[in-house]
């Protein structure tokens, strides 16, 4: 397991993305597997950084853990309770501009990992996203 702590502020994405690429560069991972876990990770710690904490900043702990074939990652974060799995998925047969804003982000998001769980503990929002490969 890898653990990177660092402050949920947009400007910090690519410190993200590149401790998550190493780790998939390091496992031989496929560029179109590491792609869906660049645009999911960038996905999530976006909204973390945009959305948890109003108008202050706190921190996000990404968490992790590599084998020969997956990849899971948690995010977490001591921001509002937020679970992005309970809003219902967009209908994405009506055109954007019958669609509501928001969810597209989190559907792709689901529809390019294998998981996505979310839970609440401790007073921490815990996503994991797990890819296998």
């Amino acid at each position: 397991m890898k653990e990177l702590i660092i402050e949920a502020l947009t400007e910090n994405l690519p410190e993200v993305i590149a401790f998550v690429d190493e780790q998939l560069e390091a496992a031989d991972c496929s560029v179109k597997t590491q792609m869906q876990i660049d645009i999911a990770v960038e996905e999530i710690f976006v909204n973390i950084a945009k959305y948890a904490y109003g108008d202050e900043t706190g921190n996000v702990t990404i968490k992790t853990v590599l084998t020969s074939s997956s990849f899971e990652i948690t995010f977490i974060d001591n921001g509002a309770p937020y679970d992005p799995l309970a809003k219902p998925d967009p209908d994405v047969t009506l055109s954007a501009e019958e669609r509501q804003i928001g969810g597209l982000g989190i559907f792709m998001v689901k529809k390019s990992m294998d998981e996505v769980k979310y839970q609440y503990t401790d007073d921490q929002n815990c996503l994991t996203l797990v890819k296998v490969w």
